[in-house]
């Protein structure tokens, strides 16, 4: 009897070392994984932010960002690549209502109409960026970025654009999958690619 539990606990043991085994193995694995994908994203963003000082130098024009959600992240990613001076020299985190106000003067009629996740007030943000900075591009994002803040018709992950020119103002929206992170990761790759092709189609 005793040798039979005695084998019955070894045979326990042996199995939860190897379930043991298994979840480390897993977790190591996921780890991996996310480094992988985080890797090829921070590279994604480079290439494009590279390949919007390129398009920017041949139209011999700067850009300038006004942020929220993003929280300087495209800003960030375009200075990345050296020489970026030459085409970008300001930009704005602007977080919150009051800071939206106050530094590129979005009316407060328009934010509390429409909300600060709206395509009115990111028109008001990239225009006001673009006379501040008397650059030839603005860009701005405002966003729910989660994992609160959401609303049903405003959910987690809705982030409006707006990209305006001395001539053009283009404005677009996505509702992004994800943590918050991967919101707004994907929010700064959209607005380099966006970005681009209003450059590349303005020469």
């Amino acid at each position: 009897m005793m040798n039979l539990i005695a084998d019955a606990a070894n045979h326990l043991f042996k199995n939860e070392g190897a379930l043991l085994l298994d979840t480390d193995s897993l977790m190591q694995n996921k780890r991996r994984k996310n480094a992988c994908m985080l890797n090829a994203h921070f590279k994604n963003k480079y290439q494009l932010a590279e390949q919007l000082g390129e398009a920017l130098q041949t139209a011999q024009a700067s850009v300038c960002t006004i942020e929220s959600c993003t929280g300087g992240g495209l800003a960030f990613a375009i200075t990345d690549v050296p020489g970026s001076s030459a085409w970008i020299n300001q930009s704005w985190v602007t977080y919150s209502n009051q800071a939206k106000t106050d530094l590129v003067g979005v009316a407060k009629q328009t934010l509390d109409k429409h909300g600060a996740v709206s395509e009115e007030v990111v028109i008001e943000m990239a225009k006001g960026g673009l006379q501040r900075a008397k650059a030839d591009f603005a860009v701005a994002i405002s966003g729910i970025a989660g994992p609160g803040g959401g609303t049903p018709s405003k959910p987690v992950g809705l982030v409006w654009f707006a990209i305006q020119s001395a001539t053009d103002t283009h404005t677009f929206n996505r509702c992004f999958s994800g943590d918050r992170q991967q919101v707004r990761d994907q929010a700064i790759v959209l607005a380099l690619e966006k970005l681009i092709s209003c450059v590349v189609q303005a020469q």
